[in-house]
Parts: C-alpha cells; sequence; structure tokens
C-alpha cells in the first residue's frame, strides 16, 4: 500500500481564522501549532516584534516536517507604540477596549514562510483601524460575550466588534489575522498556491 503524499505547507497556527484564510490559496495544508514564549523583548519596535515572533512559530515546527514549507503568523493592535495582546481577564479586555474607543490604532500582522533548507522570507502589513465611540453598554456586552479572549486587542473585526469600526485604511484579512496579499507573494514565490 502506498503512504499518502504529505502536504507541502504546514501552518504553524490553531487560528480558525488563519486555517480559513489560507484555504483560499487552494494550497495543500495541514496545521501544526507552535507554542513559543510571546514575550516583547526589551526595546523592540513593535514592527520587529510582530515579525520575529511569526518567524519564530514557523521555526518551531520547521524541525519537525523534512522536506516542508512551514508558514508563521502573528498579529498585534497597537495603539501609542504599546503592543496590546490577548487579554488575560475581563477586565483588562475592557481597558483595553476603553482605551481604543473613539481612537486610531495600528494593527500589525506578519507572515514568515520558512523554506525546506531552512530560509526565511517575511512580510508585514500595516493596517489603521479607527473605532467609533465606545459607549460602557456595549464594551459590557460585548466581552460578556466572550468574544475578546482570545484576540489580540481584546476584539476581533470579523465579529460584533465589526460594527464599531469607523475607518479601516490597510488589509482587513491582515486585522483577521493573515495578511492575504503578503501571504500570496510568499507562497507564490515558492511556488505554492495561486
Amino acid at each position: 500500500m502506498n503512504e499518502p503524499t504529505p502536504r507541502p505547507l504546514i501552518l504553524a497556527s490553531a487560528s480558525p481564522r488563519r486555517r480559513e484564510l489560507l484555504g483560499l490559496f487552494g494550497v495543500d495544508f495541514e496545521v501544526a501549532p507552535a507554542h513559543i514564549d510571546e514575550s516583547l523583548h526589551g526595546g523592540e519596535s513593535p514592527e520587529r516584534y510582530v515579525v520575529r515572533v511569526a518567524r519564530e512559530k514557523a521555526l518551531a515546527i520547521h524541525g519537525r516536517f523534512d522536506g516542508r514549507f512551514v508558514l508563521g503568523s502573528d498579529t498585534a493592535v497597537v495603539l501609542d507604540d504599546e503592543c496590546l495582546g490577548k487579554p488575560a481577564d475581563d477586565d483588562e479586555a475592557t481597558d483595553m477596549l476603553r482605551r481604543l474607543s473613539g481612537r486610531e490604532h495600528r494593527v500589525l500582522s506578519a507572515v514568515a514562510l520558512i523554506a525546506p533548507d531552512g530560509a526565511s522570507r517575511e512580510r508585514l502589513s500595516v493596517t489603521r483601524v479607527e473605532f467609533a465611540e465606545l459607549p460602557a453598554e456595549w464594551i459590557r456586552r460585548y466581552v460578556a460575550s466572550g468574544e475578546p479572549h482570545d484576540k489580540a486587542g481584546a476584539y476581533g473585526i470579523q465579529g460584533a466588534a465589526g460594527i464599531w469600526v469607523r475607518s479601516l485604511s490597510g488589509s482587513y484579512s491582515g486585522v483577521v489575522g493573515l495578511p492575504l496579499f503578503e501571504t500570496g507573494e510568499l507562497l507564490r514565490a515558492a511556488g505554492l498556491g495561486r
């Protein structure tokens, strides 16, 4: 009996949103979540941070899959040059959303593709998002829904928080978690996908 042909690409992420977006490229892939320390290094800019974490996620998985490409991705919500990560609890989620209320912030989304030989190529997407003023009751109901818990900046644009977006300049898919244009550039350069 013949062994199945291994899929050419590994997605180093457990995110169902990234899985769905990557599926748009028509490349056969499998998922192998990476578990790494995502702490910000002292003096590291948000841009360098998000690219480094995307690359480290891919590298953490790369050694387990000989002859395959590995795609890592990371997204950060940045307000006043401070990275807002995933909230630890409801209080932190509430605080983040209050801070984002009525203001513009940046969403940085990086992708890193590690080739079978270990060579790495990265791309960065920067999107500006402006929120409307958020009444306290909106924030309370949103936090109570549980949606902010696993999301950078305590919100998911593809969910209920999308109604708060007054303007967006850049990549919508990057805010969701996988910038399609930049991902496509990397995949096409590697001979993968459309």
